[in-house]
């Protein structure tokens, strides 16, 4: 039915639910788990923001475009890690991809359509406070865009 499940997470307790979910039906299904994140543009985690801050250059040069793509490698690969340890799939029925988008809606239902998923899983919501009403639900923007079918976790 569902060969290639995408799971977009935010790192947050709400996409950890929806990686479960996923890689139960996942493995139920025997398809294969796609693990995604849409890193923003110059962007480092919410929680380190502060301390790192000092520590970001202005990016202006080739050089501080290749510093912020591995911080985003590196957050990328923090998040794929901890997913891919809830999913409990074997690693030939996983894969992992990040981009850096300053769209995460728009990527995610690129990445479903470029690596020809049938099923998006998504929390119903990541962000929670000012930034999550400020921002507005990723889930949302993905519900109305999508031509994919979008399973929602809450």
């Amino acid at each position: 039915m569902y060969e290639r499940i995408l799971v977009p997470s935010d790192g947050s307790s709400f996409s950890d639910g929806a990686i479960r979910e996923a890689a139960r039906l996942a493995s139920e299904l025997g398809s294969t788990l796609v693990l995604f994140y849409a890193v923003p543009f110059y962007a480092v985690p919410q929680y380190q923001l502060a301390p790192v801050m000092d520590d970001l250059p202005a990016v202006e040069s080739t050089a501080d475009r290749q510093l912020l793509q591995k911080y985003a490698e590196a957050q990328a690969r923090s998040v794929f890690d901890a997913a891919q340890g809830l999913a409990g799939l074997p690693q030939e029925r996983m894969e992992r991809h990040f981009v850096m988008s300053n769209s995460p809606y728009e990527a995610i239902i690129d990445a479903a359509r470029d690596m020809s998923c049938d099923l998006i899983v998504m929390a119903s919501h990541g962000r929670r406070g000012l930034a999550g009403f400020l921002l507005g639900s990723e889930t949302q923007k993905v519900l109305a865009h999508s031509r994919l079918p979008v399973l929602v976790v809450r």
